[in-house]
């Protein structure tokens, strides 16, 4: 089952680890599932920092929206991401905004593949 890890695209040491957390127990077919659902929904710690760069030349918040904050990026995208101070910050943190999303991103998928969907 690392293996099938193993193919995600820019995965980070941390993210392996929570994803391995998540998959004890699953059974090959699981895991296959798992890690076709997460795939579509995970995001890549380089992707944030390349949509939060964006705040500071085009539209503000698009890292929120891609996160599925919709809340957020419309205050982003009202506020001017915060008078920039708020883009500022999720430029410097956006590996640990990365790794959250991900990490509930990782439950949702365990709960689908758990549930049998």
């Amino acid at each position: 089952m690392k293996d099938l890890l193993y193919t995600l695209k820019g995965i980070t040491p941390e993210e392996f680890q929570y994803a391995q957390h998540i998959m004890a127990g699953m059974n090959e077919q699981q895991a296959q599932r798992f890690i076709m659902f997460y795939t579509s929904k995970r995001q890549s710690p380089s992707n944030i920092l390349i949509f939060s760069l964006i705040g500071f030349i085009g539209p503000n918040g698009v890292q929120r929206f891609v996160m599925g904050q919709i809340g957020m990026g419309i205050l982003y995208l009202l506020t001017f991401g915060l008078c920039f101070i708020g883009t500022i910050v999720d430029v410097i943190n956006h590996k640990s905004l990365a790794n959250e999303h991900n990490q509930k991103a990782a439950l949702e998928c365990a709960q689908l593949v758990k549930m049998g969907m």
